[in-house]
């Protein structure tokens, strides 16, 4: 069985400490994965006004967020300037690239992108996908081959913007299989690789999971008949949950479970065709992309 592994990289002290950590771990396991990095201004802290929400505010309860992330993070934008990431983390990130990691872009404001994306219309879409494309490959040499999305937070003008640069392939939804997503009755060439695994943020509180049987659940999640796709965030995996998601990697692989790079999908798996949807799961405050598959 393969899992194509994610990590989505959301603020500075993701980049500068959750990626070491976790770049150590792939090494001592053999595993290369796909890294999407935010690279503009970390502005997360911003999220603290959402707590005037009662699913935001339950979420944040359920998952413990402030142990989880730490508050320098759950402020980080809101008092002062936000760092700007591509500039204090950018060897973090040419460090990941030099591993022999995919690096691919998350956002250039990951804030900004949540907070915003319903209101965005094309050209601001267009300019903020532009500004972290170019920045990211200003940071590794290299242009980036891939994309996904803040939260899964995508709509079909994102991924007509997304179409005008030159990615392989892009995650922005939960899904089921690999799919070209059909946009006003016109297939895009760019392939999505869904996320079909839950996360732990989303997984811990409800339904009986604990951090004591989180890797149990997960595992059994994983099948050999379907894809496979995982997520994990620097912030957590390489921080709190380090230990947590090495007892992970070292019960699947005792598994004959393997890691790969999310691209190594598109060579072992059939591509359909698809749309994609607003949709909501279970763990998750807010709306999502989701993946639905066109009849046949």
């Amino acid at each position: 069985m393969i899992v194509g592994l994610r990590v989505d990289v959301d603020t500075l002290n993701g980049t500068r400490q959750g990626v070491p950590a976790l770049c150590r771990l792939f090494r001592r396991h053999g595993i290369r994965a796909s890294l999407f990095f935010s690279v503009g201004p970390d502005n997360m802290g911003r999220h603290i006004w959402r707590l005037v929400r009662p699913a935001f505010l339950v979420k944040m309860m359920r998952t413990q967020a402030a142990s989880l992330y730490g508050w320098d993070i759950l402020l980080r934008g809101t008092f002062w300037p936000g760092p700007d990431i591509g500039v204090k983390g950018a060897a973090m990130i040419r460090s990941a690239y030099d591993d022999g990691h995919e690096i691919g872009l998350h956002a250039w404001d990951h804030h900004g992108w949540q907070a915003h994306i319903d209101a965005m219309d094309a050209d601001a879409i267009r300019e903020t996908l532009r500004r972290g494309y170019d920045r990211l490959g200003e940071i590794t040499g290299k242009p980036p081959v891939c994309s996904a999305v803040p939260a899964w937070k995508c709509t079909p003008t994102v991924l007509e913007e997304k179409s005008r640069l030159p990615f392989v392939y892009n995650s922005d939804c939960r899904g089921r299989c690999l799919f070209y997503p059909v946009v006003e009755g016109r297939t895009l060439t760019q392939p999505q690789v869904p996320v079909t695994l839950p996360t732990y943020d989303e997984a811990i509180g409800h339904h009986g999971i604990s951090a004591e049987n989180f890797n149990d659940h997960l595992l059994s999640l994983i099948r050999p008949d379907r894809l496979n796709v995982l997520t994990i965030h620097a912030e957590v995996e390489g921080g709190i949950c380090q230990d947590l998601f090495d007892r992970f990697v070292t019960t699947a692989r005792a598994r004959n479970i393997s890691f790969v790079p999310l691209s190594a999908l598109l060579e072992a798996e059939p591509i359909a065709t698809g749309f994609m949807t607003k949709g909501a799961i279970d763990g998750r405050e807010g709306w999502l992309s989701c993946q639905v598959e066109v009849p046949r």
